[in-house]
């Protein structure tokens, strides 16, 4: 009895896999078209915000290759925020949690909340220190 029900369910799940071609291949022509043509004008509008955004921080520090350097460490310092706060996260887990009866996990928790509070300290004051050594101290 159970060998019938599995070649019923067998021969039910192929009836299923070989139908799903035929449905799907008069729209895969048409979606693939739609997705070029969406992933082109996104790609088109993210570049010209780039340009943009570049052209904003040359005419800001006065040479392109300051300009550049900017932006990458504006990137740097608005995506560093969400990654440290999962790092310290992930470290207080370790140290506070999983580390009350293992000490080396407690220590490994312990270092991850020192490094990623390192990095994020950093990711913020390095983009200021550019700043002001680039433009001086005014105001």
């Amino acid at each position: 009895m159970k060998k019938m029900l599995y070649y019923v369910v067998a021969i039910f799940m192929i009836i299923i896999l070989l139908s799903i071609p035929t449905y799907a291949s008069s729209d895969i022509a048409k979606e693939k078209n739609v997705l070029e043509t969406e992933n082109a004008t996104k790609f088109s509008q993210m570049k010209e915000e780039f340009k943009s955004k570049f052209a904003q921080y040359s005419d800001k520090y006065g040479s392109n290759v300051y300009g550049g350097v900017a932006l990458v460490l504006d990137t740097i310092r608005i995506y560093s925020i969400p990654f440290c706060f999962v790092g310290i996260a992930v470290g207080a887990i370790y140290q506070y949690v999983i580390g009350i009866r293992k000490l080396d996990i407690r220590d490994r928790g312990f270092n991850l909340l020192i490094a990623f509070v390192t990095t994020l300290v950093i990711c913020q004051i390095l983009p200021l220190v550019f700043a002001i050594v680039t433009r001086g101290w005014v105001l």
